[in-house]
């Protein structure tokens, strides 16, 4: 079946002209009603990768959260957020970058991800530990930032959906399977074909370009994409962008396992990837190596625990 992916421009993140936008977006794939009923518990999986750098791209807007959780409930399903940062909570680095005003108006919980085994469809990847609480939603819509990445070109829809490895589980990965940036993006790809997002929305109004994934700056790009694979608008992403898809390990990934098609056979509803044609994206000055050592995995471990456990129970209580 040829998928669909929907591009238009978007340039403000005023929540009603965004609401618009995503109405619009959506409406070639059928809308939210053809994604979530009511009833269903849906996960909202944005990009909550870090707290340090508020202001700089590097997070999914709340705004487009907020839409998106305010399209599900007048349709009668219940939302809710989750993500697995690098360092801290979801909590904590949602509400870091500006998430808990739109929190507390549309009483939208947030949970934490605890992992579990499940069955993947590619055996080297069966020791997988996957979010429970993403495996067992009713509906999962990703909600990815497109930005450059230092050691993986770009990071899109497919990469969003590693913070559904929880925990640390995500360092131990960098060292187990990041000597090979192939075989680590087969893992990514394998990671987000067990999670089976039903939608993706690609916040593309204002990209994250250069040294990402946090450590680059904002850029103005007034697009937005959705499609119900994830892996057909990551490869429309790419080809915006200028960027060959061979470089990016998650997209060669998807196109060499037969999951991704080439261009030509997407259909865009609306505008095309030639109609949005970036030349001058940033990518990262140079790439750093996937993998990490176990020093760095432990030290990130502490890291990860001392914010957790230290460091945002005494921001929470400080104001008190």
């Amino acid at each position: 079946m040829q998928p669909a992916v929907s591009l238009i421009r978007a340039n403000s993140y005023e929540i009603e002209l965004l609401r618009s936008s995503l109405e619009t977006l959506l409406e070639p794939l059928g809308g939210i009603g053809a994604i979530a009923k009511k009833g269903d518990r849906v996960l909202l999986k944005p990009n909550l990768l870090t707290g340090s750098r508020p202001g700089k791209e590097c997070t999914t807007r709340p705004e487009i959260v907020y839409c998106v959780a305010k399209m599900l409930q007048d349709v009668g399903a219940k939302p809710f957020m989750g993500d697995g940062p690098a360092f801290g909570s979801a909590r904590g680095v949602a509400e870091a970058n500006g998430y808990k005003p739109i929190l507390e108006a549309l009483n939208l919980p947030v949970v934490e991800f605890h992992g579990s085994r499940y069955q993947t469809i590619s055996e080297e990847f069966n020791h997988l530990l996957l979010s429970k609480e993403a495996m067992e939603a009713d509906v999962v819509i990703n909600l990815p930032k497109v930005k450059s990445h230092v050691q993986l070109t770009l990071t899109m829809g497919t990469k969003n959906l590693f913070g559904c490895v929880p925990g640390k589980m995500k360092a131990w990965w960098h060292m187990e399977a990041g000597k090979d940036s192939a075989r680590f993006g087969q893992m990514l790809v394998e990671t987000a074909r067990a999670i089976n997002p039903d939608l993706t929305i690609l916040d593309g109004i204002i990209g994250h370009e250069g040294n990402g994934p946090s450590g680059g700056e904002p850029r103005p790009l007034g697009i937005l994409g959705a499609s119900t694979d994830v892996f057909a608008l990551d490869r429309a992403i790419v080809e915006i962008l200028h960027v060959d898809p061979l470089v990016v390990p998650t997209v060669a990934a998807s196109l060499r396992l037969g999951l991704c098609s080439d261009v030509k056979a997407i259909d865009f509803p609306y505008l095309e990837p030639e109609d949005l044609k970036v030349l001058d994206w940033k990518l990262p000055e140079k790439l750093l190596p996937i993998d990490f050592g176990l020093p760095r995995v432990v030290q990130s471990t502490f890291k990860h625990l001392y914010i957790r456990l230290i460091k945002e129970p005494l921001s929470a209580y400080s104001g008190r």
